[in-house]
């Protein structure tokens, strides 16, 4: 059976003291999901975020690392230097990584060996343009990202990781991908981890969507056959997290 996981991304929102103020307000609330939870903070309030939530299931994760140990890297921090931490998954190849700060498909592969080595869960983005989904080359984009994200991690590694799909197009701007629209490309992301690793990987393996998810149309979307759960931007800053992760 597949892990229901719904996960907050705060992105750059929320200071140490207003984390606080805030899961302390919906602890109890995410608590008492059935589905495996995750809250991405900034770095400054992962501790804030891992003192509330140590006696709990929730997960603490990190929105960015860098795959070296230690060195000369300034404003970066390792895998090792978010465990000591508390943290236990990391977000990788976000969008916004990709197109703000340059991060290419060999950095992310690197990452992502890094953080499966290291014991953080990995919750790997893909996601195309308004143009490429306009041009038809979706599928084809996304097939692309997951294979050289892939490349060179055997299948036992690769089971360890979370994948999420979001559609750049639909981050942040209020447009949600249809539910059939979501489940075709979360389907193709399923069916590439098929070929790479084989039917056992591929159907225990959480796929996400993100993208504008909402409480609103959570639920239908992670009725899908394809959709395990949803990787929550602006959604998951409000009290309307405790309601999306109850779907």
């Amino acid at each position: 059976m597949r892990k229901r996981v719904i996960a907050g991304n705060w992105k750059m929102n929320k200071t140490p003291s207003e984390t606080r103020q805030f899961l302390e307000s919906v602890k109890d609330r995410i608590c008492s999901a059935e589905s495996d939870v995750y809250v991405f903070p900034p770095l400054i309030s992962i501790p804030e975020a891992v003192s509330i939530l140590k006696e709990t299931d929730v997960i603490v994760g990190a929105q960015n690392f860098y795959y070296e140990e230690k060195g000369a890297f300034t404003g970066e921090v390792s895998a090792d230097m978010l465990i000591d931490s508390g943290v236990k998954a990391v977000i990788i190849g976000h969008s916004e990584r990709r197109d703000i700060f340059g991060e290419d498909d060999r950095l992310i592969n690197l990452k992502l060996k890094r953080a499966v080595e290291k014991g953080l869960t990995p919750v790997l983005c893909c996601g195309e343009s308004l143009e490429i989904r306009e041009s038809g080359k979706t599928t084809e984009f996304i097939e692309g990202q997951i294979r050289k994200a892939f490349e060179g991690l055997s299948a036992e590694d690769a089971g360890k990781c979370i994948v999420a799909y979001e559609p750049i197009w639909a981050i942040g701007t209020g447009k949600t991908a249809t539910s059939d629209q979501a489940e075709e490309i979360c389907g193709s992301v399923r069916n590439t981890i098929k070929e790479l690793y084989g039917e056992t990987v591929s159907e225990n393996m959480s796929v996400l969507y993100g993208g504008s998810m909402n409480a609103g149309n959570a639920a239908e979307l992670v009725s899908c056959e394809n959709i395990d759960g949803g990787l929550i931007g602006s959604a998951s800053l409000k009290d309307e997290f405790a309601d999306i992760v109850k779907v």
